[in-house]
């Protein structure tokens, strides 16, 4: 996972993490995404994980950058899919994908910052419904020369991308924490990204999500599963939390660290390196 918070701007720092990574062995960087932060001096209370102050590449534009440099797999963890245009989304997707030669994994969710929303210019209460519709035009947009779409919240008329995608409708990922987003993963998504750890809120997690494929005439066992384990500074534990996904039969793992007191690129490299070793 792309320390989005901690390396700052510096587009050196971007390169030596790519270029480390890949060294390292492993397979694909996970970035997050996050257009604006709030201003607690302003929005008394507030109680969100990153603020005005956290620091943000903006996926698409990195993941540029990184696809010339690397030939890692690039995955957005996630997209905030309902506070963006749904059509530039497809455009600045099928560039990614594009660069990396189909090397791109779209993850989307719907976030938690009403502020980012407003800002932005679109309504925080109805970015579900939305979300569905967005998942929809986006793979006719990817497939399509010319579509006409007349949906709820989309209208298009006679339009399409060109280029499209490199090689096949880019897969899109749902990140998902409540019952209705893990349902709409089933439903509708190529893979789904757990918020929770292998026990039993991963078992329930994954029968909301088996139960909506099932419903919906899909095969849940071919949904990819990523899960996610962040450095704590024990190495005997993230080995440990490892292998409790590869058990509980995720097809990806991305590791975090952030939030672990680690300074620079080399430190987050560091660690990286300990894990990677362990996994050999």
């Amino acid at each position: 996972m792309f320390p989005q918070t901690e390396l700052g701007g510096d587009p050196a720092v971007v390169r030596a993490y790519g270029e480390g990574v890949e060294g390292l062995g492993f397979t694909h960087i996970l970035a997050y995404d996050h257009v604006l932060g709030a201003d607690p001096n302003v929005h008394q209370g507030w109680d969100g994980p990153y603020d005005i102050d956290s620091t943000f590449h903006e996926p698409f534009v990195m993941f540029g950058y990184l696809a010339a440099i690397t030939s890692l797999e690039l995955v957005t963890g996630v997209i905030i899919l309902p506070q963006r245009q749904t059509a530039l989304v497809a455009k600045q997707a099928a560039e990614v994908d594009l660069l990396t030669g189909g090397r791109f994994r779209l993850g989307v969710g719907l976030g938690w910052n009403a502020v980012e929303y407003e800002a932005l210019g679109e309504k925080f209460s109805n970015r579900g419904k939305r979300s569905e519709e967005q998942l929809e035009l986006l793979r006719r947009l990817w497939t399509e020369r010319s579509i006409t779409f007349d949906g709820k919240y989309h209208t298009v008329t006679a339009a399409g991308l060109a280029p499209l995608p490199a090689q096949r409708p880019i897969p899109v990922w749902i990140g998902a924490a409540s019952d209705r987003g893990l349902q709409r993963a089933g439903r509708l998504a190529d893979g789904w990204f757990p918020m929770t750890a292998p026990g039993p809120g991963l078992d329930h997690a994954r029968e909301q999500v088996r139960r909506a494929a099932a419903a919906a005439g899909r095969d849940a066992e071919s949904l990819g599963m990523e899960g996610r384990v962040s450095w704590a500074g024990d190495r005997a534990k993230a080995a440990a939390d490892i292998a409790a996904w590869r058990a509980a039969g995720a097809t990806h793992v991305s590791v975090n660290t952030m939030n672990a007191g680690l300074a620079t690129v080399d430190d987050h490299l560091a660690v990286l390196t300990r894990i990677a070793a362990d996994l050999i």
